[in-house]
């Protein structure tokens, strides 16, 4: 089999199943029974009513670190925010902390009690055990270090589900044969046979098939180099080239990564100037 790394971005495409974060991010964010369904089993809730946010990304302001959300779902009472992992980058309990205290302050309005926070959840899917316990289900909340018993009830709950061990041993059928088709693409079910076909549907797309091309040509920088202004220079080159060939602005943004405030300043740059009549 061929290393993944020396794969071209459209052999990878053809190769992609859910497992892939484009692909995940695509077929949660357009199919919101699918979402839902999975929100429900994985957590054992009840939704009775929820929303998709339409904006991806949590910006503050300039000087903060904003973060790009996979699938975030906002509901009565609580938020939710699903991020599929297939790497251990050595970060990920950090990125759930820093995730979750954007959500919070993206959901509270100013003048709002802290007391009308809402219950907070913050979903990683993972293909590798990055705790090395052998769990197939890692849930976190906030504890008395002096008494265990007594908990903070802060309602930020992390939770972190090991893909290759709920496949193998989580004792619902359902989430077992989820995770089964997550990392075999193997249908067993109703519900992975809605997700096979939508993740079918996805790779027929061909506005998104470019999308991804120019995710990966950005993910190859990034490995190349790591330095965060040489890949802020090379976002901006690249919404720049795209640009000239009139790809709408959300689609440019969504791509690249960069916010549309960005992308409608350089947009500015390819306007033609109107000469005025004499």
């Amino acid at each position: 089999m061929m290393n993944e790394q020396k794969l071209t971005p459209e052999q990878k495409w053809e190769n992609a199943t859910l497992a892939n974060n484009f692909i995940f991010y695509k077929v949660m964010r357009h199919h919101p029974d699918a979402c839902k369904y999975l929100l429900e089993m994985l957590l054992n809730i009840k939704i009775d009513k929820m929303e998709m946010n339409c904006e991806d990304t949590i910006d503050l302001d300039h000087d903060s670190k904003g973060i790009r959300l996979d699938v975030f779902i906002k509901e009565t009472g609580r938020i939710h925010d699903i991020e599929l992992q297939t790497t251990n980058t050595k970060e990920l309990p950090e990125r759930a902390r820093y995730y979750q205290g954007l959500m919070d302050l993206d959901t509270l309005k100013s003048g709002q009690p802290y007391k009308e926070l809402r219950n907070s959840h913050v979903i990683f899917i993972c293909m590798d055990d990055i705790f090395n316990k052998g769990l197939p289900v890692y849930t976190f909340e906030n504890i008395c270090l002096e008494n265990e018993r007594t908990k903070l009830n802060d309602r930020a709950y992390k939770h972190f589900f090991i893909a290759p061990i709920c496949a193998k041993i989580s004792t619902d059928t359902e989430v077992r044969s989820f995770f089964e088709f997550l990392i075999s693409n193997k249908v067993q079910t109703g519900y992975t046979s809605d997700l096979s076909r939508y993740v079918a549907d996805a790779k027929h797309n061909m506005q998104w098939r470019m999308q991804y091309m120019t995710f990966e040509r950005l993910e190859r920088y990034a490995f190349m180099d790591g330095h965060e202004q040489g890949l802020a220079e090379k976002a901006i080159e690249d919404a720049s080239n795209l640009l000239k060939k009139n790809i709408p602005v959300e689609t440019i943004a969504e791509c690249i990564g960069l916010p549309l405030e960005k992308v409608l300043e350089l947009q500015k740059q390819f306007v033609p100037v109107e000469e005025p009549e004499i």
